[in-house]
């Protein structure tokens, strides 16, 4: 049952090989043999492909205690405001101890998260959970009251000087706890969903990237120290300038966090216009209309009515492809049925290979989903790839109803998830040439410009592709 419960979810909820899915049930079977953790709730989280949220696999209740939980949870979602350690383990592929978390029955907890890694990936998370005995407060957390005594008389000033700064300011003592921060560094981690006031946290709680104090002590007196010392990370979705630096006399470290988040929205919002543009007048009216030139020429050059008959009912297939994507990229309206769009490229690309391929497509499309334009002419454009290569290279024989099955639905948290089937002979997906145009623009499309996620499964009884993105 555990093991048929973390496949079932993996498959469900995320790409996960099979050799990860072998690694995490191997960890759920030396979690129920094992000694430790007797009197705790312990999980076994993954993160979910569609919704970028933590998903629980795996429970075993406490053998000598009574389990924190009334209900099964396992196949429930672990929101990320309530339960931060899993999802920093997750970001950072570090242990995360001790922070506060609300579980799914809204009951307050602490957790110790482990990363579970394979093949140099984290492939899921362990988590222990322990009832809460108290709410930490600034005045009990640990190296507070110490770190208070390094402060001198000017503190108030220096304090009021760092809450009018626009980055977040935290200063750790020579053990690495934190002792001093302003109210910016307490609104990031409240946005990353820290619980509680962080002063008294270990660095290896507050770390945004993969380092830990141990190995920031080792590393400040090497020539590594000058690449770390400033870096940009991506914490969830925020972007921070980072900035360490020791001081020498007491131990103290400092980091500094500027959110950067707004300019990089901003630079991508730029660049992905300027290249949806350029991309789509480049791909659809150049290419598609050059492809138009060189059947002209060809239907100039025969006198054999029927060939003539047969170009120029190419040359109408493709010219009909060319201005479904016009009408697309004419589009400017930000609240477009993707229905709509979707049904006017099926019927285009279909009519373009009626005479060709006898192909059945069938749609189910979500008719709730409204897109903006950028990511409603995107959608279409990676759909008419993919339907185009089935009808290209997925039907080699008619002895069997050939099939394109087109699926689109909206799932919770504005996540759209796309699907399109075929029941052809299929391909290989590992020996599938590089450089295939229309390959590219799928993967680069879903990947820079939805910010999604892809996966393709194919075999001899069709292929499959899917793709998930957030509106």
């Amino acid at each position: 049952m555990i093991e048929e419960n973390i496949r079932d979810l993996s498959i469900k909820y995320s790409s996960l090989s099979d050799s990860d899915v072998d690694e995490l049930i191997k960890e759920a079977s030396k979690i129920e043999q094992t000694h430790m953790y007797q009197e705790e709730d312990v999980f076994i989280d993954i993160l979910s492909d569609v919704t970028d949220e933590a998903v629980v696999v795996y429970h075993r209740r406490p053998k000598s205690n009574n389990s924190i939980y009334k209900e099964n949870v396992v196949g429930k979602i672990a929101k990320r405001l309530n339960e931060p350690g899993v999802y920093r383990t997750f970001e950072t592929a570090l242990i995360t101890e001790g922070l506060l978390a609300k579980t799914q029955e809204n009951k307050w907890i602490r957790q110790k998260v482990f990363p579970l890694r394979n093949n140099k990936k984290t492939i899921g998370v362990l988590i222990v959970e322990f009832p809460v005995k108290e709410i930490r407060s600034e005045s009990t957390n640990r190296g507070f009251q110490d770190g208070m005594n390094n402060i001198d008389t000017t503190s108030m000033f220096y304090s009021t000087l760092m809450d009018n700064l626009d980055e977040a300011i935290l200063i750790f003592d020579a053990n690495g706890y934190l002792i001093k921060n302003n109210e910016v560094a307490n609104s990031y981690y409240f946005h990353f969903g820290y619980m509680e006031k962080i002063i008294g946290l270990h660095y290896d709680n507050l770390s945004l990237d993969t380092s830990t104090f141990e190995q920031l002590i080792f590393l400040k007196d090497t020539d590594k120290w000058k690449k770390i010392k400033e870096k940009e990370i991506v914490f969830g979705s925020s972007h921070f300038q980072m900035k360490r630096f020791f001081d020498t006399e007491t131990g103290m470290f400092t980091m500094i966090l500027h959110d950067k988040t707004e300019i990089y929205n901003r630079e991508v919002e730029i660049v992905e216009k300027s290249v949806a543009i350029k991309e789509i007048h480049h791909r659809v009216k150049n290419n598609l209309q050059s492809i138009v030139s060189l059947l002209r020429i060809q239907t100039r050059r025969t006198t054999n009515e029927e060939v003539v008959k047969l170009l120029r009912e190419s040359e109408n297939r493709i010219l009909a492809i060319s201005a479904t994507h016009e009408l697309l990229s004419k589009k400017v309206d930000n609240d477009i049925s993707l229905a709509e769009v979707l049904d006017l490229t099926i019927s285009n690309c279909n009519r373009a290979f009626l005479d060709n391929k006898k192909v059945k497509i069938e749609k189910n499309i979500d008719d709730t989903v409204i897109l903006d334009s950028d990511k409603t002419v995107t959608v279409a454009l990676i759909v008419n790839e993919l339907l185009q290569n089935s009808f290209e290279h997925g039907f080699l024989t008619e002895d069997k109803e050939n099939k394109i099955k087109v699926d689109v639905e909206k799932l919770e948290d504005n996540m759209v998830s796309v699907a399109i089937k075929d029941n052809g002979s299929g391909y290989n997906t590992d020996k599938v040439e590089t450089n295939s145009l229309g390959l590219k623009i799928v993967t680069s499309y879903i990947k820079d410009k939805l910010r999604g996620k892809l996966k393709i499964v194919s075999s001899r009884t069709g292929t499959s592709t899917y793709f998930s993105f957030k509106i």
